[in-house]
């Protein structure tokens, strides 16, 4: 079974109309998570080449100002993309998967999820775990069990004025004992260090345990030909939808060279700030994905904006961002402002708000608002919920709950520290002894804490150029 094939489409019910886009909550399957990108995000040990997978070693990571992309410099088969993906109407999803789940699930670090169940009965708790996500995750009868199946993980622990690669796009710079990038220094508030690419892998395999293993929800159909990945990060999106779609075009773009050199041959980085003016020809695209940057873009209309016009008509766009506000399946849905997760994520905010950036921008359909504002139509939301801690019976909703976990609390110093220092002006042993506090209320399983996940994509008009 191929770690990137998909399931069959994912049904959506919808609860509310807001404007002319759909809200609607996401049903929930889990699969196996590809292993954790290093040299080759599929585990493999590769020489100079592997012929029998197509992968070689990648070309010299490409900046904005040595990208010279002309819309005909592609061969003939690149040309225009694919036809029945530019159309109003959603095309009609292509079944990748044969069936719901046909071999064990694993973590990314290869170790068996689940190993007291057969394969049948993994599918039956993710068949389970659809039916919860739809209504509501029940809990636990033990929620201050810390049981949930950890399989080893364990918690705290394109611009035309960038430059080529030069000092400041190669170099780093130190901070509060972490790592950060050179290029744009500042732009981006939180470091890129080893530490930091392995809890971005992480939070990589979460989204796709929660999301049935898609890496997309946008119809783009079956052959698009030129993807743009924004704040690509280690590059594990962009290369799982290289081996995907074979025949096309991912560029993955960061402040940060911080991707793998062993790369499909469709894939290439480019190191670049996507909130300068773009490079690439109007009408190029055929999808542009962006995931977990909430944090980081600071002017959302000109982003959607220079989208538009960059994307083909009827080509796609998609933002995949979590709402970084714990809530509550308990039945007033709140957490208390004085309970320490919410008190920092309080203090998170107003730090980011001091240096540009609006957290809630995610929620509130704030971002299909923006969309629609920048001229996209049929603008879709999805929401559904991610559970922190192992307070889900369910186990899979348990294990993604572990995983989320694990990424808030091995990233607390990083998410913490600029904001707080920066922002906030706080030093950084003021930032460490809040933190022992935030750290022990983060396994407060009876709190039924969880933070919502939207995922919003839109289209651009086929008669708009």
């Amino acid at each position: 079974m191929s770690p990137h094939a998909e399931l069959p489409s994912i049904s959506m019910l919808q609860t509310s109309t807001s404007g002319s886009f759909v809200q609607s909550r996401i049903q929930l399957a889990p699969l196996s998570s590809s292993a954790r990108l290093k040299a080759d995000p599929r585990g493999l040990l590769l020489e100079e080449s592997d012929a029998s997978s197509g992968w070689s070693t990648s070309k010299p990571r490409e900046t904005a100002a040595n990208l010279d992309l002309e819309a005909n410099d592609a061969p003939p088969d690149r040309q225009g993309g694919n036809e029945n993906a530019c159309v109003d109407e959603q095309p009609e999803y292509v079944d990748r998967r044969e069936s719901l789940l046909s071999s064990p699930l694993r973590h990314p670090n290869g170790t068996f999820m689940f190993p007291d169940l057969s394969t049948p009965q993994q599918e039956e708790i993710a068949q389970e775990a659809l039916v919860q996500a739809e209504e509501s995750i029940i809990a636990d009868n033990n929620p201050e069990s810390e049981n949930g199946s950890d399989g080893g993980y364990e918690s705290d622990g394109f611009s035309s004025a960038s430059t080529s690669a030069e000092s400041s796009v190669r170099d780093y710079m130190f901070e509060n004992g972490r790592r950060y990038h050179r290029f744009r220094e500042g732009h981006y508030n939180f470091p890129n260090d080893d530490v930091e690419q392995e809890r971005e892998d992480m939070k990589h395999a979460m989204v796709k345990l929660l999301c049935s293993q898609k890496l997309h929800f946008a119809p783009i159909g079956s052959n698009p030909q030129e993807m743009l990945d924004i704040g690509t990060g280690t590059g594990i999106w962009a290369i799982e939808m290289g081996d995907m779609f074979p025949s096309a075009h991912i560029l993955g773009v960061d402040l940060s060279p911080i991707q793998p050199d062993w790369l499909p041959p469709n894939v290439r980085f480019m190191v670049d700030d996507a909130e300068s003016p773009w490079l690439y020809p109007r009408n190029h695209f055929d999808y542009i994905h962006s995931r977990h940057t909430v944090m980081a873009i600071k002017d959302w209309d000109t982003l959607y904006r220079r989208a538009f016009e960059h994307l083909k008509p009827g080509a796609w766009i998609e933002m995949q961002e979590i709402h970084h506000r714990p809530r509550s399946a308990n039945v007033d849905g709140s957490v208390p402002p004085e309970h320490p997760v919410a008190k920092f994520w309080t203090l998170i905010t107003e730090g980011l708000d001091a240096l540009g950036v609006d957290l809630e921008i995610s929620a509130g359909g704030n971002l299909p608002r923006k969309m629609e504002e920048a001229g996209f139509t049929n603008v879709t939301e999805r929401v559904f919920h991610v559970p922190i801690g192992t307070w889900p019976k369910n186990k899979v909703l348990k294990t993604v709950g572990l995983y989320w976990r694990t990424i808030l609390l091995d990233g607390l110093q990083a998410i913490a520290l600029g904001p707080l220092t920066r922002g906030l002006r706080w030093n950084r042993e003021q930032v460490e002894m809040f933190l022992m506090e935030v750290r022990r209320a983060y396994h407060d399983n009876t709190a039924l804490m969880y933070m919502p996940l939207y995922i919003v994509y839109g289209q651009k008009p086929t008669t708009a150029y």
